[in-house]
């Protein structure tokens, strides 16, 4: 037993079953405190992770977005939840030729753990980047945001149908062990037996004052997760990944990754004043920005092993039964007149 285990059940045994998303809060920022979760010796491999084209054609966005918004001679370049910080410098790669665009851009990364800064220190050491803890400290300047996989690791709730009354899911201790149970709950929404339900407010309010931010400032988002866009949508999303592995919620929380698909059809409620782009598949995204151009590119001076590398990360991006329809990629901006790349 874990150390974050032991405050688990101590706090359930002083007030009684925990939230979901309780829990998850305390488990996601214990795991990115003290974990370096990217790449192959981490739990989980990221697009950025798996092929240069990805942050390459993110980079082209921002420079074709850059552009039209008009060149701003300042604007800061947002990142949230920059990981290794392995897509901002493929990104800046990209973009070094884009006449004018460094000199105007500030590098600025949305990140809460200090372990995950130093990595993304190193990799960006030929940048001076500025870290913040949420986008309150932002500067007052044009925004042009990515995120990849951020969303999918704000805390969630669930509430799931039993014998006609609705119900949110909690965590409670039975035989010593974690275990989820059940508690009934007031909600305004049609009965369906069997149905579990996920909601998102954490996530939801992060969207929601991006766009505010966005339309005050001027600018646009890129956020690229797995997720759905069905309001129909009912299920239990939610998993633990260690090792590369799946692995139980509740088993020694804060040492495995903890993630839920987002719910695009209900962001997209949450942006108001904004002209909305998708979200369409991670596949028909990176189709449109040209990553079959850019295979061929890197191929034609590639050895034997980089060829067959850059064909099997291509596949993995792409492909139905990899990441190619289960992400998807949705984007935003001020101006109603504006149409961003890729859609």
């Amino acid at each position: 037993m874990n150390r974050l285990e032991e405050k688990i059940r101590h706090a359930i045994g002083l007030n009684g079953p925990m939230k979901l998303e309780t829990f998850m809060t305390l488990a996601v920022g214990d795991y990115y405190a003290n974990c370096d979760p990217f790449g192959a010796a981490g739990d989980f491999i990221t697009s950025p992770d798996i092929s240069q084209m990805f942050g390459e054609l993110i980079g082209i966005w921002v420079a074709d977005t850059w552009i039209k918004l008009g060149r701003p001679d300042q604007f800061q370049l947002v990142e949230g939840g920059p990981g290794r910080g392995t897509l901002m410098a493929d990104i800046l790669r990209a973009t070094q030729r884009v006449d004018g665009l460094h000199q105007a851009a500030q590098i600025h990364l949305i990140e809460t753990s200090r372990r995950l800064r130093e990595c993304q220190e190193e990799i960006l050491q030929d940048y001076q980047v500025f870290w913040h803890d949420d986008l309150d400290s932002l500067p007052a300047l044009p925004v042009i945001f990515i995120a990849n996989e951020l969303l999918d690791a704000f805390p969630i709730r669930q509430i799931e149908c039993r014998n006609g009354q609705w119900h949110e899911r909690v965590i409670g201790i039975e035989d010593g062990n974690l275990t989820f149970g059940l508690i009934p709950v007031d909600i305004d929404l049609p009965v369906a037996e069997g149905a579990i339900k996920e909601f998102c407010p954490q996530a939801l309010s992060f969207v929601n004052r991006l766009a505010n931010l966005i339309g005050q400032q001027k600018g646009a988002a890129l956020l690229i997760d797995y997720g759905y866009d069905d309001p129909m949508h009912v299920g239990d999303t939610l998993q633990a990944v260690k090792n590369h592995q799946f692995a139980s919620v509740l088993d020694t929380p804060g040492e495995s990754d903890l993630t839920a698909l987002v719910d695009f059809h209900t962001l997209r409620g949450y942006l108001p004043g904004m002209n909305l782009f998708g979200p369409i598949t991670q596949r028909e995204f990176l189709m449109n920005m040209g990553i079959n151009l850019r295979l061929e590119k890197l191929k034609a001076i590639a050895t034997p092993e980089q060829k067959m590398d850059l064909q099997s990360g291509y596949v993995r991006l792409t492909a139905a039964d990899q990441m190619g329809t289960l992400f998807k990629v949705m984007a935003f901006c001020h101006d109603p007149a504006m149409k961003l790349g890729g859609f």
